[in-house]
């Protein structure tokens, strides 16, 4: 990577300051760090990262952050508004996902600080409400290949085995055969994407919901990436299937606030069907000399800004809202799918939603990526099979960019044909994920050397 690129005009700090900066200066430095920074992505050629967009509904977050920032919500006594914020972004969760049509037990949830979070709590609800009832204590999950990474990280965490099934590659979706195949008396749950991040696909939920039911096994539903645009899709009209609480055998639903909630970065929903899961997590320690100790998560100490923040989102945006802004996405997604379509070369996998992947028979997509990065987009790229993600979020949804994709892509087509023919290789890979090839010792050293500096030298920040 490229050396840090703000040395040459701001303070680098190696050590401690002895004496303390006046904090306009501070400030300073930071909105110059920032504004060189929303420049690359107010263009709408990012895939996914920046959701909403919107600079001020951005400040209107700040300050709904800023009020409660400094609150811990593990103090309720000296916090109450924290259990307004939380039981009603909950609760409006619950009503999203139709929990109505739960008569049998009490549908529950809480907020976690992001997918990951939410994710890795519904398996440790999962393990410790099997081991608390079905004596299970060699636990295994089930996983579609598209599902999230998050799950296998919770599993490695938490000691659970990991069986991952295959997916249809015309369809994307989940292979269910494979899914019964392989539930034993040490399943635990399993899960299905709505949609999944990679190809913007939806996973059978009912058939799922159906081997669930039979099998005796929890079925998780990832919403991380769809929930708070798939329901306002059904609502439009759209064509998607079923995936929420109406859906017999679905036990959880995670749906990520800081996405398509347009909330700020560190919260998302986590939703259970039944009281019993969420509360087999719980966390307490009554012994301890330092008085009685209780958690509702895996976290102690939480910042309530942020669910005063993603509190403020959706009680100021609405159904109206984030029904209009869906109906935007939703649209440019298809447009943008459309241009790509138009391209006999190009094939887009599955049939996706508001985030699509496509590939290519004829040439290296990659190809295609490297002609678009110069003028300015920013892919995903995906490997087995390779090919390009474009997660379409509000910045997409300005005027000129879907039509700018479409003109940028035809080049890039053409750009493409002409390095195949001259056998050239192309400089992009699928390195979010992975790295083409698989994880050689070789691959697994450039993923530790990239992880690492990220976190250990100031050198290594990308340029602006």
């Amino acid at each position: 990577m490229s050396d840090f690129p703000y040395t040459d005009r701001f303070t680098v700090n190696r050590v401690l300051p002895e004496h303390g900066r006046p904090r306009e200066e501070v400030l300073a430095e930071l909105r110059e760090m920032a504004r060189a920074e929303d420049l690359t992505w107010e263009t709408g050629k990012v895939s996914g990262t920046m959701y909403c967009g919107d600079h001020e509904h951005y400040r209107f977050l700040d300050e709904a952050f800023g009020l409660f920032a400094h609150v811990n919500v593990l103090q309720r006594d000296i916090c109450p508004s924290a259990t307004k914020f939380e039981g009603e972004i909950i609760a409006m969760a619950l009503d999203l996902m139709h929990a109505d049509a739960v008569t049998d037990t009490e549908p529950v949830g809480m907020v976690t600080t992001g997918g990951t979070g939410s994710i890795i709590h519904a398996l440790l609800s999962y393990r410790e409400h099997a081991a608390a009832h079905r004596g299970i204590t060699r636990p295994n999950f089930i996983k579609p290949e598209t599902g999230h990474p998050a799950f296998d990280k919770g599993c490695h965490l938490f000691g659970i085995e990991m069986r991952t099934a295959p997916i249809d590659p015309q369809t994307t979706e989940v292979d269910v055969d494979w899914v019964a195949d392989n539930i034993d008396e040490n399943t635990i749950a399993i899960m299905g994407s709505a949609c999944n991040y990679g190809y913007g696909t939806v996973d059978p939920i009912p058939a799922l919901g159906e081997l669930a039911l039979s099998r005796g096994v929890g079925l998780h539903v990832d919403g991380c990436l769809g929930g708070f645009v798939l329901p306002f899709a059904q609502e439009l009209g759209y064509d998607v299937p079923l995936f929420d609480f109406r859906v017999p055998g679905v036990t959880s639903i995670s749906a990520d606030n800081h996405k398509y909630g347009y909330a700020l970065k560190g919260a998302s929903t986590l939703l259970f069907r039944d009281k019993a899961y969420r509360n087999a997590q719980y966390f307490y320690l009554p012994e301890w000399s330092g008085g009685k100790y209780h958690s509702p998560g895996i976290e102690g100490s939480r910042s309530g800004g942020l669910i005063a923040a993603a509190w403020a989102s959706m009680v100021q945006l609405g159904r109206e809202g984030y029904r209009s802004y869906a109906k935007a996405i939703l649209e440019t997604a298809f447009t943008m799918q459309g241009a790509v379509r138009s391209h006999p070369e190009l094939t887009i996998m599955g049939s996706p939603t508001f985030c699509f992947a496509f590939r290519s028979d004829e040439f290296d997509i990659y190809h295609v990526a490297d002609a678009m990065k110069p003028k300015g987009w920013r892919f995903n790229g995906q490997q087995y099979p390779n090919a390009i993600h474009m997660a379409v979020t509000r910045p997409q949804t300005q005027a000129g960019v879907a039509e700018a994709f479409a003109a940028d892509l035809a080049d890039a087509v053409e750009y493409a044909k002409k390095q195949t023919a001259a056998g050239q290789a192309p400089i992009s890979a699928a390195i979010y994920g992975g790295v083409p090839g698989g994880m050689t010792d070789e691959a697994a050293q450039f993923i530790e050397g990239f992880m690492e500096q990220m976190l250990d030298t100031q050198q290594s920040l990308p340029p602006l």
